[in-house]
């Protein structure tokens, strides 16, 4: 039997746990409150008992919940019209409340407004009550209606259930607060309610073992379901798991609320009974067509006029789209992700407040980049009122960075300079995986030493700002942010991730495989633990257990198209084409502006010797990579393979021109003077040919290919002639005039009738002779006549000679 001193509502799927607090449950008090003779109420509330109460209120740490202090209608932003200061009163209107409508001063027109009675909110000194029948305020004192009137308020808290069928008109509350001081009045409560405010505050203080005595204290009492759920509550953030399974179906709790159910699901899912978990939830959303609400609805659009169409709320997040929620976690964690996906889009487009929901989709890779711009498209912002702007925007950022980036960019934007969020984390990291994905690497570290300078362990951050350091080669960071994890989250995935890639950064593969791998395990949902592991393999030559890995990752992420990439590119490698290009193709229709997949299918359609569908894919990829940093390695890969596409197509010149735009941003590099040497070989620039050939094996002496150019290009140097322009042809050409100055001038010296440079020689040399052959005459007589016919057979030879 249910303690009459707090009945339990039956909370509907539509409801949150807000209907079950116990800011909110006790509706009676606020009916009770608003009951009395205003001018009763105002001397009640000037008493010096009621006073002295509120001051000394053992609740005043209650006083900073959201759920106490008031809240404005909307978030108020530079563009739109603030509230007036100079207001004294913030209404609210009471509503007749049955089981699909408990928080009647729910705003509806944003999801922040009030949401709970004015009773328990922070209250003030003096007060000013409104009649709702004709709006005079009276100030008349009576304090004999005081004294009654309290004892009315304190028959309407024992007899909640009558209050809550009450059909008479209400009293619209005006209040005025006059003071600073953080206070919770709590003089008209009941007994039991103030036990369940010292619970609510001990579990917001996390003092789980005060909480846990009071609760149980209370559910004795009561033996209400929602005292019942929030015992659990301090069982299940006390990771009392079991505990808190016990008490929800030793009463079979789970069969009347649906709160009750919502929390055994979840402490079946911590102590991984998943399929206890799921008979609980069910395996499909018993409220996706739920007759008795349509027939509800139908009954009150036939009675009323008034859009009703839609079910009344309390503002919170719909337990339906909760338990949509955890059963998407459920078939994730049992590796059906097919139905994890359909439950987690379930559940966003049943409350679009469900933003954890959208955020699996999107950071589990379980849907494709149009996908989820789909499912954007398909949600309902106008919930949100006049807070829509916002938070689509918000929402917008989140989605994936291959298409609409410019979309993306002025919700940044807006962001920005409307709702003065550009310091704020998701706005940074939105723009840090623009830049990651455009492969600014530099910018995107900036962006990423921005935030974590004020949050140094961001798990959001940090996988970008490592997969930077690791690009950028910058080790030394690399080491010590490691170290860092290492020492402060020895149990996280991010951890071991990130020394993985430090260990990558050294090539030594077999450290980083081990580390890739023990972060894999500690976070199977952790994508780039599993492409950093796959690829340890593939760097070891070992391809087969590349296949699987790359396979279990296809299989784990289905909405990325990486692991489809790379599988296609380890089949490439084998040689086995007509595999690559399937997989190719599937990531292609993944991510069709990836300009990495744009560029291995240009090189695979190359191997195939199929020139011109290559030129296509890698002319699409260099228009996509326009934007990206023209030094990244992935712009320099696609201009090299398309410079060589062009070559086999005959069009060098354009070849050539591919090449030295690469060389403009890169000239240490061996390949591309080794490539235009080529070319410039096969169009009989010879110099140019050898000038880079040089130029190749200077920067890697290795190079057969450069070695063996240089040797055809020097011998075709010794066959054709050289160009004009050459220096060693204008060598040549001087020393050819020089040779014909040279000949001319002998030619005028042989046709002169005297030169006498010949003839002193002639003289000199006739001397000489004379002169022997008289000294031969002296010796002998009989010689004489012999010397001198040799004298002139020498003469004649030399004038011969000359």
């Amino acid at each position: 039997m249910r303690n009459p001193m707090s009945p339990s509502e039956q909370h509907s799927q539509h409801n949150s746990t807000l209907a079950a607090s116990p800011f909110v449950s006790n509706v009676s008090a606020a009916r009770t409150q608003q009951s009395l003779p205003t001018d009763a109420q105002n001397d009640r509330l000037q008493q010096p008992w009621n006073r002295t109460n509120t001051a000394t209120s053992p609740y005043q740490s209650l006083a900073n919940s959201p759920l106490i202090q008031k809240l404005q209608a909307n978030i108020m932003t530079p563009h739109q019209p603030s509230a007036n200061s100079n207001s004294n009163s913030n209404s609210i209107t009471g509503n007749v409340v049955n089981d699909n409508n408990l928080l009647a001063s729910m705003s509806k027109n944003s999801m922040f407004g009030s949401t709970i009675p004015s009773t328990l909110r922070k209250v003030s000194l003096q007060r000013e009550y409104k009649d709702s029948v004709d709006g005079v305020l009276r100030d008349e004192d009576n304090d004999e209606d005081v004294h009654n009137n309290g004892d009315a308020a304190a028959n309407a808290n024992n007899d909640r259930e009558s209050k809550l069928g009450h059909n008479g008109p209400l009293t619209t509350t005006t209040l005025t607060t006059t003071t600073t001081a953080t206070q919770l009045d709590v003089s008209e409560l009941s007994a039991i309610e103030r036990l369940r405010l010292w619970r609510f505050d001990a579990l917001m203080q996390h003092m789980y073992r005060t909480a846990e005595y009071i609760a149980d204290k209370v559910y004795n009492i009561s033996n209400d379901p929602d005292d019942a759920f929030w015992l659990g509550q301090v069982y299940y953030n006390n990771n009392q798991y079991v505990r808190a399974v016990e008490l929800i179906t030793r009463n079979n709790l789970d069969g009347v609320n649906i709160l009750c159910r919502y929390l055994l699901g979840l402490s079946f899912v911590k102590l991984q009974r998943f399929d206890d978990a799921l008979d609980v939830i069910g395996e499909y959303n018993p409220f996706s067509e739920d007759p008795s609400t349509t027939a509800a609805n139908t009954m009150s659009n036939n009675g009323n006029n008034s859009n009703t169409s839609q079910p009344v709320t309390d503002g919170g997040i719909k337990m339906e789209s909760s338990l949509c929620f955890l059963r998407g976690k459920i078939y994730f964690a049992q590796n059906n992700f097919n139905k994890a996906r359909d439950a987690f889009r379930e559940a966003i487009l049943v409350d679009i407040k469900n933003f954890e929901a959208f955020e699996m989709l999107l950071s589990k890779n379980l849907l494709t980049p149009q996908e989820e711009w789909d499912l954007f498209d398909s949600l309902d912002f106008k919930e949100f009122g006049e807070d829509k702007e916002i938070m689509k925007n918000l929402y917008k950022i989140n989605l994936s960075k291959y298409i609409n980036t410019e979309d993306i960019t002025k919700s940044n934007e807006i962001l920005a300079k409307d709702y003065k969020l550009a310091d704020n984390v998701d706005v940074v990291r939105s723009k840090v995986d623009i830049c990651y994905t455009q492969c600014k690497f530099n910018e995107c570290l900036e962006l990423c030493e921005t935030v974590l300078e004020n949050d140094e362990f961001n798990t959001n951050i940090l996988p970008a700002y490592i997969g930077c350091l690791y690009e950028l080669s910058n080790k030394n960071k690399l080491f010590l942010l490691s170290h860092r994890l290492a020492e402060t989250f020895p149990k996280s995935a991010i951890t071991w991730f990130s020394v993985a890639t430090y260990y990558m950064s050294l090539d030594r593969i077999s450290e980083a495989q081990k580390y890739y791998s023990k972060s894999s395990i500690l976070d199977p949902s952790f994508a780039a633990a599993w492409l950093g592991f796959a690829h340890t393999y593939a760097l070891e030559g070992e391809q087969d257990q590349a296949l699987t890995a790359y396979s279990t990752a296809s299989r784990f992420f289905p909405g990325m198209h990486l692991p489809k990439l790379f599988l296609g590119m380890q089949f490439m490698a084998m040689n086995s084409l007509n595999l690559a290009e399937s997989y190719f193709v599937l990531a292609y229709d993944i991510c069709p502006n990836d300009p990495l997949v744009l560029n291995e299918m240009g090189v695979m359609y190359f191997k195939k010797n199929e020139f011109v569908k290559a030129k296509k894919y890698l002319k699409k990829a260099l228009e996509v990579v326009k934007d990206l940093d023209p030094s990244s390695r992935t712009t320099i890969s696609i201009q090299l393979n398309l410079g060589h596409t062009y070559r086999k197509l005959n069009e060098n010149e354009i070849a050539i021109k591919c090449f030295r735009c690469v060389l403009e941003k890169n000239d240490k590099n061996s390949e591309i003077h080794c490539s235009l040497g080529y070319l410039y070989l096969k169009t009989k620039k010879l110099q140019k040919a050898i000038d880079h050939l040089h130029k190749s094996l200077y920067l890697k002496p290795n190079n057969a290919s450069a070695t063996a150019l240089l040797k055809n290009a020097l011998e075709l140097n010794v066959t054709l002639s050289l160009d004009a322009s050459h220096p060693l042809i204008d060598k040549s050409n001087l020393m050819s005039q020089a040779s014909k100055d040279k000949a001319s001038l002998n030619k005028k010296r042989s046709s002169l009738a005297y030169d006498p440079v010949n003839m002193a020689k002639r003289l000199r040399t006739q001397k000489e002779i004379f002169d022997q052959n008289n000294k031969a005459l002296r010796k002998g007589g009989h010689d004489s006549k012999t010397g001198s016919n040799n004298a002139d057979d020498d003469f004649d030879a030399d004038m011969e000679l000359e």
